[in-house]
């Protein structure tokens, strides 16, 4: 939910000026997303917003200048909601999750840079994840699974 509401703050701020956090809120409640003032205020300093001076003088919202480091989810915070299961053969594991969460499931596993793991391939509703090896597949489906919460 996270990754969404911050990707529908920066789609509300790169369409149209916003000049304060109250109407950004009233922004994203018309986007489906009902926010509290110190969530968003997170949200923001999370995502690198900037309060832009116009040459008009009035002030608004812009997202992180172009090349700035991308919106990486942490791991522990979108695992227990987006890993429904892992199943794994050889080394390579499959990361179930429910559909649209797969990306942001890839980005923050990626992030996480973990050393068994050589990269992710994320589609819809299932991640690929391919390990250096078997042993190191039998590790990382653990490790996932712990923190995930979910029973071996």
């Amino acid at each position: 939910m996270k990754t969404q509401r911050h990707a529908a703050i920066l789609k509300v701020i790169r369409h149209q000026r916003v000049a304060s956090q109250e109407q950004l809120r009233e922004l994203l409640r018309a986007e489906g997303f009902e926010v509290t003032q110190a969530t968003l205020s997170r949200d923001m300093r999370e995502l690198g917003l900037a309060k832009v001076a116009a040459p008009d003088g009035a002030s608004h919202y812009a997202p992180p200048p172009e090349g700035a480091p991308a919106i990486r989810p942490h791991l522990e915070q979108v695992l227990p909601a987006m890993l429904v299961s892992v199943d794994g053969v050889g080394p390579l594991l499959v990361l179930k999750t429910p559909a649209g969460s797969a990306q942001a499931l890839g980005v923050a596993l990626d992030g996480a840079g973990w050393a068994e793991i050589v990269g992710t391939i994320s589609g819809d509703d299932a991640v690929l994840v391919i390990t250096r090896s078997e042993r190191a597949r039998r590790a990382v489906h653990t490790r996932l699974q712990e923190l995930a919460g979910l029973s071996s």
